[in-house]
This record gives C-alpha cells, sequence and structure tokens, in this order.
C-alpha cells in the first residue's frame, strides 16, 4: 500500500472532507502544486479551481473551490475553502443558474465596489463552468 498524507478540506461552515490520500493537487496563486507525504512545510493562497485527490494511482475525486488558503506540513494538507463544490454532484443546469446570478448582479451593480463585488463573483462563476465541463 502507498504512503498517504492526511487532506483536510474545510469551508466556513464545517468540515467538509478528511481523508488520507497518496497525493492531492491545489490550484495555487502561483500555480498547481502537488503535495504528498513528507512534503516541506508550505503556506499558499489558493485560486478558484479544482483540487484533485488522488489514490490508487489516480483521480479519485475533483472538487472546485471558489479560493481560499492551503497549508501543506509533513503529513497533512489542509485547504481553507470560501466555498467548494464536489464536481461529481454538481449539474451544469445549477452552474449555468449561478452564472446568470452573477451577471445580473453585475448589471445592476451601481457603485465601483458593488461593480468590483460583482465581477469576482463572476469569475468565480465562470471558473466553476470552465471546471464542470472540463
Amino acid at each position: 500500500m502507498a504512503e498517504t498524507t492526511e487532506f483536510e478540506l474545510v469551508s466556513p461552515e464545517r468540515l467538509l472532507f478528511s481523508e488520507p490520500v497518496e497525493m492531492v493537487v491545489v490550484p495555487g496563486t502561483d500555480g498547481d502544486f502537488g503535495a504528498m507525504p513528507r512534503h516541506a512545510p508550505l503556506l499558499s493562497t489558493v485560486r478558484p479551481g479544482v483540487i484533485s485527490t488522488y489514490n490508487g494511482g489516480k483521480v479519485q475525486r475533483r472538487i472546485f473551490v471558489a479560493g481560499g488558503f492551503a497549508e501543506v506540513t509533513e503529513d497533512r494538507c489542509t485547504v481553507l475553502a470560501d466555498e467548494a463544490f464536489d464536481l461529481a454532484s454538481l449539474s451544469e443546469e445549477a452552474v449555468r443558474a449561478r452564472l446568470q446570478a452573477a451577471d445580473d448582479r453585475l448589471k445592476e451593480a451601481t457603485s465601483e465596489a458593488e461593480k468590483a463585488e460583482a465581477t469576482q463573483v463572476k469569475a468565480i462563476a465562470e471558473a466553476l463552468l470552465a471546471a464542470r465541463k472540463g
């Protein structure tokens, strides 16, 4: 059996996953990185994208995160995510509805702050749609 590291995904509301994995690939702000057992300590911001967990040499789970932070130690990778969605349980219809709501929010924004926030929400919805397709 291959050596594993503990992967934890935490949202603002609760612990979403805690499971041993051979490797986890995280969409870091400066590029994707893989965390495996005995990894050097690392802190990174996380951009909107897909976290992939591996067991048995293949992808076990794909999870979209809207951003957050990651901490990697020798025996653990913890991701604190702003939002997270298991791509296997997310319909394209739900993603398209989220994108439409983001478009509507952007059109209704009046202040620069509202426009900036709506633009960020739309970018996350577009990244989620791309991840759902890919």
